[in-house]
């Protein structure tokens, strides 16, 4: 048996730093499931493939071997063996994943693999499409949305933080462009689950929108 927390929203809405934090607290495996669409994001650049080409695309989200692992408290991503924890967050990777992430095959496959790796296991997964698709029987289900202008600020300033050459207007169009892919995917496209507790996070610093979902996952937790 597992426990499943999912945790779904546009880019910049805080998940990727709120379910580490909130992992740690609750003693669950963190799963970034965008992780696995911009490794295969990374594969497509790394053999020059366009994104029109559709079925090579898919070919090498097939093929490749993508590994998460937790060393010493890091999450770092691997790709047929190579580490590629920094690289997938690069602004090539950036510009095409949510094309790639668009392809129904690709998207079908990376499924199965964000399945294998909570299977058995206490986890708190993010993505956009955990509680409609990846695990519609979730144990807990929230959605955070936060404004256009508040989540490009906020991926800005993350950028700057590791060095990521981007400015502020090229992350607000970037962002633009995957809100409108997003919601727009033939699968898991970025939708509200009937039964999840929405969070609107704008104006929030870190540390109180962690303070709202603990309050929202140990308030579930008791009632479960």
């Amino acid at each position: 048996m597992s426990f499943i927390i999912g945790i779904d929203g546009p880019a910049g809405s805080g998940k990727g730093t709120m379910t580490k934090i909130l992992a740690k607290k609750f003693n669950l495996i963190h799963i970034d499931t965008g992780i696995t669409y911009r490794a295969v994001a990374k594969a497509v650049l790394d053999n020059n493939i366009k994104l029109n080409e559709k079925e090579k695309i898919i070919e090498v989200a097939k093929n490749i071997d993508i590994q998460i692992k937790n060393e010493e408290n890091v999450d770092k991503v691997f790709l047929n063996g190579k580490d590629i924890t920094k690289d997938i967050r690069s602004k090539e990777v950036t510009a095409i994943v949510s094309q790639v992430s668009s392809i129904k095959e690709v998207r079908l496959i990376m499924v199965d693999l964000q399945r294998k790796l909570a299977e058995g296991k206490n986890v708190i997964m993010e993505g956009r499409d955990i509680c409609t698709y990846v695990f519609p029987n979730a144990d807990i289900k929230i959605y955070l949305k936060a404004s256009l202008e508040e989540r490009a600020r906020r991926r800005y300033e993350e950028n700057c933080q590791k060095g990521i050459n981007m400015s502020y207007q090229e992350v607000l169009e970037n962002i633009k462009l995957r809100d409108e892919n997003d919601m727009h995917k033939e699968i898991g496209s970025l939708e509200i689950a009937e039964d999840s507790i929405v969070v609107d996070t704008t104006g929030f610093e870190i540390e109180q929108s962690v303070e709202k979902l603990t309050k929202i996952i140990q308030e579930k937790m008791k009632n479960m």
